[in-house]
């Protein structure tokens, strides 16, 4: 598979930084914030760790500064959903319903590892490489100069480190 295809070049503003302009609506039976919202992510993101081996608090790192947690997220990049899959990513990685917060979860896992694999585990790479696209990563030698790139790393791994300290004690 062609991760250049599939993923496009530079930063995608991701749904975190840019929610108030996402459009689409949350469906009236789980709003986010909601009891029903929160149970909801946590079992799909649980059920997508379950299934990839990734630790579910790096995927919950990963949806709250995609998404904000918020299921029927639509980036102004076009991104869709609570790991806000790109459409031709998404499709390749045989989601079929974007807003479902159980395939996007998987989807958005199942991505993930296959960057930290082609990143040989490093995970700063692997989350430039989610955020900006493989080929940029591979293009600068690392997280590509972008602040949004940038900026988007280190939240998702500042949001991870902060979850496994607080399982710590």
């Amino acid at each position: 598979m062609s991760y250049s295809a599939l993923f496009p070049q530079g930063p995608v503003q991701s749904t975190a930084q840019g929610l108030a302009q996402s459009v689409g609506t949350v469906p009236q039976a789980v709003q986010p914030g909601s009891a029903g919202a929160a149970q909801g992510f946590a079992q799909a993101i649980a059920q997508a760790a379950s299934s990839t081996g990734l630790d579910p608090r790096l995927l919950t790192a990963v949806a709250k500064q995609e998404s904000g947690l918020n299921a029927a997220a639509v980036s102004p990049a076009g991104a869709e959903g609570l790991m806000q899959l790109m459409p031709g990513t998404a499709a390749a990685l045989g989601v079929q319903d974007p807003f479902n917060a159980t395939q996007n979860a998987l989807g958005g896992a199942t991505y993930l590892k296959e960057m930290l694999s082609h990143f040989g585990g490093n995970l700063s790479l692997a989350l430039a490489a989610y955020n900006a696209g493989p080929g940029a990563v591979e293009q600068y030698g690392g997280i590509p100069p972008y602040p949004e790139t940038e900026a988007y790393v280190r939240g998702v791994l500042q949001s991870y480190a902060s979850a496994m300290d607080g399982q710590k004690g």
